[in-house]
């Protein structure tokens, strides 16, 4: 198993490093990445700590010992504590964006409390409910016949995280994506403004700075989401891209 996965890593970082979106001009590629290359996003150590968190979880094999209905109680459990998560997030950034309220930090203290303990328990169950789908859409993939001897080729394996921008580059005169960067998923608002006129204003392009569903590294990157059928549907999205590869 653990030889079996070092080929994988090795497999990925090559696709990783010849699979960027770019340019047709690779020196357009460049002038676009003079404005970019310090808030890039920085996909060889994200996919090499996914991998090893894979190898810890396959090594565990939890799933081994959990039935059908504690599977599907533990990905109903981690969904409620996704949403209770993002509305304590969303209400801490309203009080703080609040300019009639004088002490945010006052204001939010019981909020941020209880964000932390949700975060810990949505971490404690994220492992096992990515696990859960991983088995079940595993399971309805082989049946589709999308695979070497009853199992997926490669192993489906993604991870819930916080996925990059996306900076689309597009001539002014025609609506076309000649550049596609992945970006920090940290920048704020004012960065991404400030990104977009700077690429624009001195390229003569259209950009966008946008949000992307998920990415087909490997393990593929999905973002969080409360909805069950559009993280089964995205889950299944991006390990084709990967089983296309």
């Amino acid at each position: 198993l653990i030889r079996f996965f070092r080929i994988l890593i090795v497999i990925l970082i090559i696709a990783v490093l010849t699979s960027r979106s770019q340019l047709y001009s690779g020196g357009r590629l460049e002038s676009v990445r003079a404005y970019t290359r310090a808030l890039e996003f920085d996909y060889v150590n994200w996919t090499l700590d996914a991998m090893l968190g894979k190898v810890e979880q396959g090594s565990l094999g939890a799933m081994r010992y959990v039935s059908s209905d504690s599977a599907r109680a533990i990905v109903l459990d981690y969904l409620k504590v996704v949403d209770e998560s993002q509305l304590l997030q969303w209400e801490i950034e309203r009080v703080y964006s609040d300019p009639a309220i004088t002490d945010p930090a006052t204001e939010t203290k019981e909020k941020i409390e209880r964000l932390q303990q949700v975060q810990a328990q949505k971490h404690t169950l994220a492992a096992l409910a990515e696990s859960t789908l991983q088995a079940q859409i595993s399971h309805v993939v082989s049946e589709l016949g999308l695979g070497y001897l009853g199992q997926p080729v490669p192993p489906l394996l993604y991870k819930v995280t916080e996925l990059p921008l996306s900076l689309i580059v597009s001539p002014r005169e025609v609506i076309r994506q000649d550049a596609n960067i992945s970006l920090d998923p940290e920048m704020d608002m004012a960065q991404i403004i400030t990104l977009e006129n700077e690429v624009a204003n001195g390229l003569d392009v259209s950009t966008l700075v946008t949000r992307i569903g998920g990415v087909g590294v490997y393990p593929t990157m999905v973002a969080q989401s409360t909805s069950l059928p559009w993280l089964a549907e995205t889950i299944a999205h991006e390990w084709i891209h990967n089983y296309l590869t």
